[in-house]
């Protein structure tokens, strides 16, 4: 906000607190706006941009994903669209690591058992809360890290990894997109990995001691893991997704940790979210981690996201070039 209060050539009308705007009052202080900055729990479609009118330019939004936005809607009313990528990187790769480290090691389990004060009742065991090691050993030399999706984050998370051991890297992303050999051989090279590999979901889900997921959402998605694919994985695999909720089909994938398809579940996102209530079946199931989509709420990742997005809107207004905006070229 200190950003654009230096500006004076803008009349500012701010939301005054610190949690998502309610609809009623945005719908009612948008009228006449001539740029707008929007969160990713803002719905913003042709009924808000018709209450905004014909004075807006710009819709910029404090989030890398704009599923929110009605790109079509803004493309038709010759509206610019701004986002924050980039920024988001490192602190979504520290999350996803975080999350394979609580889902495997039995953080959850563990956490739940002091916070309600049974430690006292816990009787030590040779192999209680044992999981699966991140790390290789001399016994098990071996690591296979997954990606679906291997963008900016996918990789950021792998180098990460490097110093846990993993020996492999395998990832599948678009079909339609061909292979970067000379990419994926220059990242061998640099973490002495064995191998960075594009293969097909089949051998992905077999193969992943670590599966993370870290692709877009939309349609082509929607799913993706799903019965099928838990049933592939390894007994002592960990599934993680730090991106989209919709990815991930949250009955199959409780099911899947229910009858011990796999080992553990650690998720920053779920289809449906907040909606996610002490009932819902991922919650349930004690080898699923569950933190409430906060996979950038650092405090400098989440400065660096409103300066973007307030970066955003200003160029919008004023006539400059946007540091981040969407590709609206093909949406009509």
């Amino acid at each position: 906000m200190p950003f654009l209060e230096t500006r004076p050539e803008l009349n500012l009308v701010v939301w005054p607190e610190d949690r998502a705007c309610e609809r009623p009052w945005l719908m009612e202080n948008i009228v006449g706006a001539t740029g707008v900055i929007v969160m990713l729990t803002d719905k913003v479609d042709a009924e808000l941009l018709d209450k905004a009118g014909p004075s807006l330019k710009v819709v910029s939004t404090m989030s890398v994903g704009y599923e929110h936005i009605d790109l079509k809607a803004a493309a038709q009313r010759n509206l610019m669209v701004g986002y924050t990528p980039d920024v988001l990187t490192d602190a979504v790769a520290d999350l996803s690591v975080m999350l394979a480290l609580m889902a495997g090691r039995n953080g959850g389990i563990g956490v739940d058992l002091v916070q309600k004060g049974q430690w006292s009742n816990f009787s030590w065991a040779p192999f209680g809360f044992c999981g699966p090691q991140l790390s290789t050993t001399p016994a098990s030399p071996t690591r296979k890290i997954g990606f679906l999706g291997f963008g900016r984050i996918a990789q950021a998370t792998l180098a990460r990894l490097v110093p846990f051991g993993v020996t492999h890297c395998l990832y599948s992303s678009n079909p339609s997109s061909s292979p970067d050999h000379a990419r994926d051989a220059a990242l061998a090279k640099q973490y002495n990995l064995r191998a960075v590999s594009k293969v097909d979901i089949d051998e992905l889900s077999r193969e992943s001691d670590v599966l993370f997921v870290l692709a877009p959402g939309g349609s082509d998605t929607h799913h993706i893991v799903n019965e099928v694919l838990l049933k592939k994985m390894k007994r002592t695999s960990i599934l993680v997704n730090a991106s989209r909720g919709t990815l991930v089909d949250s009955d199959a994938l409780a099911k899947a940790l229910r009858e011990g398809w796999i080992w553990a579940a650690g998720l920053d996102v779920v289809e449906g979210e907040p909606n996610v209530t002490i009932d819902h079946p991922l919650v349930k199931e004690p080898r699923c981690v569950i933190v409430p989509h906060i996979a950038s709420a650092t405090l400098e990742t989440r400065g660096e996201m409103a300066t973007r997005a307030a970066k955003n809107v200003i160029a919008g207004i004023l006539g400059g070039e946007m540091p981040s905006r969407v590709d609206l070229s093909a949406v009509l």
